[in-house]
């Protein structure tokens, strides 16, 4: 039995946008003007990011152009490589990536919905009663800000829910959610470019303290642009629903890059925003940068309207990972790759049922594992690692099925995936050695990165023991 194609053009762009633009952008461009210290350096790293992102976009396209079904990347690197990569990143999404980011986003939903509702916390002393030790990695919490985590675990036991009973149902909110999200970040825009409150001179005046030149402006372009890559990160989603778009090969490749094209433009309206109503010392040490923005030109209200907005932002962000992510574990219990349970088919509701109750239980169970930033750092990194291998993989394809019909084709091939292969690699590296070192100074009580690491190495041993049953690569005809 197979999923319906209930997708169109227009939902999968809004899937591509929801995913993408989440509650990064309302924080990390002041983390950035601090880095940088230049209005043009940090507009110019936000478009470079962001065409960076669309190169993956466009790899992403010709794979999906190549093979429109359900499951995404593992569908590729199954192809590229075999079914143990495949079955790696699966299982990473179940683990790490995937999860992690549900649970991180819903923690931001939550956390802004604290603004308003003040959820219950307990006390230092009793935050930390409770301590799970993993040796060589560092220390967890789980009982720390509590009733920000109870309130997220309530998110996503909500949004399993609608999306185990109606792939519509899913889909339409995450419809509507991007659709205000945008609008509302749309008034934003409009509302401080046209205030007349803030200075066209914030375009051309640098910090007071900038003085990167050299080494140290390659080093500061290189933090700025991580940062920029973690807002861009999310336009994959659209991959893992492929089987149920209409008309996949053409919608697949309209949706990403015409999603990713909308997002630049958001993201470079938003910093002209920013940088118009702040100077970039006062905005370099803004820890809401929009909400300071808004202040200019709404006054004390805007702290409220900017926790609204993020509410909005990480509540479709959420859906949509749970959405699309789920379909990665159906594809895999489908082709034999896992167990046959995740790729059932829901009966009455025609839904791939248990791997959206598999992803949700255990995005729930992660919730507690952490704070926002082990949870992001995680799946940022473990996204990042088979970003990179699908990426190699289109050179794998193109001499290992040189006449497979490609409705799309990587415009500047081999330069375009060159480009972003070689920024993926420098992204994973240098996530890898500021975890490393955070820890060892003492800044951080975990190595995400690592931590993410060991969770998706746990999927060795399970690999084993269902190739043992005869589970991974039953089906021959999906192992190349």
């Amino acid at each position: 039995m197979e999923l319906k194609k209930s997708i169109g053009l227009w939902s999968a762009v809004t899937i591509v946008v929801g995913s993408v633009i989440g509650s990064n952008i309302f924080m990390k461009p002041a983390t950035m003007a601090a880095q940088l210290g230049s209005p043009s350096l940090l507009i110019a790293v936000w478009f470079i990011a962001g065409v960076i992102s669309l190169f993956g976009g466009m790899v992403f396209a010709e794979l999906g152009g190549m093979f429109p079904e359900t499951g995404g990347e593992y569908i590729y690197l199954q192809k590229s490589y075999n079914g143990f990569t495949a079955f790696l990143f699966g299982w990473s999404t179940i683990a790490v990536i995937n999860t992690a980011a549900i649970a991180a986003i819903a923690f931001v939903c939550a956390e802004y919905l604290n603004f308003f509702l003040h959820f219950p916390r307990l006390s230092q002393v009793a935050e930390q009663s409770l301590v799970l030790h993993i040796p060589l990695i560092g220390n967890i919490f789980p009982l720390q800000n509590i009733g920000v985590k109870v309130v997220s675990t309530l998110i996503i036991g909500g949004l399993t829910i609608v999306n185990y009973v109606s792939v519509r149902s899913g889909n339409a909110i995450q419809f509507v959610a991007t659709v205000l999200k945008v609008l509302a970040i749309v008034l934003l825009v409009v509302g401080i470019l046209f205030s007349g409150a803030g200075s066209a001179k914030n375009f051309v005046t640098a910090s007071s303290e900038f003085h990167l030149s050299g080494w140290s402006l390659i080093g500061g372009m290189m933090a700025a642009t991580t940062g920029a890559f973690a807002c861009y990160d999310g336009w994959v989603n659209i991959n893992s629903v492929a089987g149920e778009i209409k008309h996949p090969e053409k919608n697949i490749t309209k949706s990403l890059i015409g999603g990713i094209v909308i997002c630049i433009t958001i993201y470079l309206l938003v910093n002209l925003a920013y940088i118009y109503a702040l100077p970039l010392d006062v905005m370099s040490k803004s820890p809401l940068v929009a909400a300071d923005a808004t202040a200019k030109v709404l006054g004390n209200g805007a702290g409220q309207l900017i926790a609204v907005l993020i509410i909005i932002s990480s509540f479709g962000a959420t859906n949509v990972n749970l959405l699309s992510n789920a379909r990665v574990v159906f594809a895999m219990g489908t082709d034999g790759n896992f167990f046959s349970w995740a790729g059932k088919v829901q009966a009455r509701f025609q839904t791939p049922g248990n791997s959206v109750l598999l992803i949700g239980a255990w995005s729930i169970v992660l919730v507690f594992s952490g704070s926002f930033d082990l949870l992001a750092d995680m799946f940022v990194f473990m996204s990042w690692v088979f970003y990179g291998l699908t990426a190699i993989g289109i050179f794998i394809l193109r001499k290992k099925l040189p006449t497979a019909n490609r409705p799309y084709k990587v415009l500047g091939y081999p330069f375009v995936p060159l480009v972003f292969i070689v920024f993926t690699f420098f992204y994973v590296s240098v996530i890898l050695y500021n975890d490393i070192d955070n820890y060892v100074h003492g800044k951080s009580p975990i190595i995400n990165s690592v931590f993410g690491i060991l969770l998706t190495l746990v999927g060795v041993p399970i690999y084993w023991y269902l190739k043992k049953r005869g589970r991974p690569d039953s089906r021959k005809s999906t192992a190349l």
